[in-house]
């Protein structure tokens, strides 16, 4: 199978994480310290994710300096994104209690909250199809995060959408169709880099786990911490170390 299209495959499963959290927050009352907890477990996972294999993986190949430039680029890059959509509606993606504003509250929030939701899921494809290019086959420790951190997002997004009065087919035609484009994405970015030098590669994936690291403090954590600041340390900690693991067995 060409290795553009396991990129694009891997990116879809990936993606689809997002579908099965969503529809877990529609058909199943989920409490919040539940929520919670899930959030912090995947945001564990996915900052072992980032610090033992994305930025190792990126310092080790193209060096440190680009890696930094990137790895912060990446970072802003993200942030100035997020500040543009938060002030359309899209502050509170995440969120799963009242927090997201219906369109009555704010025109064009529905549209931001998609986007918003679409420019989290991104980078992570992108790392994935990158991670084929090594010919080593997929990187399984960031397959297993991402999978893992996108339940409990497309959870708690969809749980709040859903108090904010958003349709079912607005909830899941938004996940449905990030998964599609997580998919695509992956499946783009292995067809414009293949071939390309290694310290583009590694710069690309330093670019995309900045935006990563910060989608994960920007709406990941605050979620988890509400309701259970006591506890989001310790489940947190718990993610990171079974990401080690993964990455280690």
């Amino acid at each position: 199978m060409p290795v553009w299209l396991q990129a694009g495959l891997w990116g879809l499963l990936a993606g689809g994480a997002l579908v099965v959290g969503a529809a877990v927050a529609w058909f199943v009352r989920v409490s919040q310290p539940v929520v919670a907890i899930i959030m912090s477990f995947g945001a564990g996972v996915l900052i072992s994710a980032l610090a033992f294999d994305l930025v190792d993986e990126a310092e080790t190949t193209g060096g440190l300096v680009p890696t930094i430039v990137g790895f912060l680029g990446g970072a802003v890059v993200y942030v100035l994104a997020n500040v543009v959509l938060a002030r359309r509606g899209a502050k509170d993606r995440k969120r799963s209690q009242g927090q997201q504003p219906s369109e009555s509250d704010q025109q064009g929030s529905g549209a931001a909250i998609a986007v918003g939701a679409l420019l989290d899921g991104v980078p992570e494809s992108v790392v994935l199809g990158l991670s084929l290019l090594g010919g080593g086959g997929i990187g399984v420790p960031v397959l297993v995060a991402i999978f893992i951190s996108n339940l409990p997002e497309g959870l708690s997004s969809a749980a709040g959408m859903k108090r904010s009065g958003r349709s079912v087919g607005y909830v899941f035609g938004v996940w449905v169709g990030i998964a599609v484009v997580s998919g695509l994405a992956g499946l783009i970015g292995v067809l414009l880099l293949q071939g390309a030098p290694a310290s583009t590669i590694a710069a690309i994936t330093a670019v995309a786990a900045g935006a990563i690291l910060a989608m994960v403090a920007d709406t990941m954590i605050p979620e988890a911490f509400e309701r259970t600041h006591l506890y989001a340390g310790l489940v947190t900690t718990i993610g990171f170390m079974v990401s080690f693991a993964v990455g280690r067995v």
